[in-house]
């Protein structure tokens, strides 16, 4: 996660969990440790121009084993290297574009993209927000069958959620748990309005997807909170929802 984490925080009538958080940056067979006040699972990302706005699908109503969830959804997972850092994105639309966290990209413009395929591409950042911490990205070259992820609505407190990624660099990773609040808000404020988790997730896994128990895209994987500061997985990580990310609420359409 690099920025695979970022700012996991306190609201006092919110119920946002303090805690000391650092940015991991996955590359070069190393992770680059920087204190900060949320432990960030990739990297940033700079701004572009207006992307298409991926369109919400027709959404199936039946559970999903999560072997099941895999097999849906694995196929529009994408390892992202953005310079030296390592994250996820997910593909949001028909025309191949990307969604992932803002931090993995931020910074540089040597990205690649690759697909589950094993199809490899070089991608550019065509919209950021990092308000939202979230990015879009688009590919020069796609894979020959493009499969995006069928969006989903809110998320439910208690609710199973699949988190799919690339945490450490075990591309294609897949942990399971449940939605544990809603309405997170980082500690200085920066971000808000998140999904609290307890699947687990890495430096790497930022910018992949968050899925309910029908494989529905619900959210994006931003941070996780290390109130002990020895780096280790809490049982707390955050999400940004789908609607927020795709500039449906409380932010600009990217």
């Amino acid at each position: 996660m690099e920025h695979v984490p970022q700012e996991a925080g306190a609201a006092e009538a919110r119920g946002a969990v303090a805690g000391r958080a650092r940015w991991l940056v996955v590359g070069g067979g190393a992770l680059v440790v920087v204190a900060m006040l949320a432990y960030w699972l990739g990297s940033a990302a700079g701004g572009g121009e207006a992307a298409p706005r991926p369109s919400a699908t027709p959404t199936p109503s039946a559970t999903l084993a999560t072997t099941e969830v895999f097999e849906k959804v694995g196929p529009s997972v994408a390892v992202i290297q953005a310079g030296r850092s390592l994250g996820t994105g997910v593909i949001a639309a028909e025309d191949g574009s990307i969604l992932t966290a803002n931090h993995v990209v931020k910074g540089t413009e040597d990205v690649t993209v690759t697909f589950a395929d094993g199809t490899k591409s070089k991608a550019v950042v065509v919209s950021s927000d990092p308000r939202r911490d979230v990015a879009v990205l688009k590919p020069a070259k796609l894979p020959e069958i493009v499969v995006p992820a069928t969006l989903g609505g809110g998320a439910a407190v208690g609710a199973p959620v699949v988190a799919i990624g690339n945490p450490l660099g075990l591309t294609y990773s897949v942990s399971t748990g449940v939605v544990s609040g809603l309405d997170r808000t980082t500690e200085d404020g920066d971000l808000s309005g998140l999904i609290q988790f307890d699947a687990s997730v890495n430096p790497g896994s930022s910018g992949g997807p968050l899925l309910d128990a029908r494989g529905l895209l619900i959210g994006i994987v931003i941070s996780i909170a290390d109130p002990g500061g020895d780096e280790a997985f809490a049982g707390i990580a955050f999400a940004v929802p789908i609607g927020v990310a795709l500039g449906n609420e409380e932010g600009p359409s990217i």
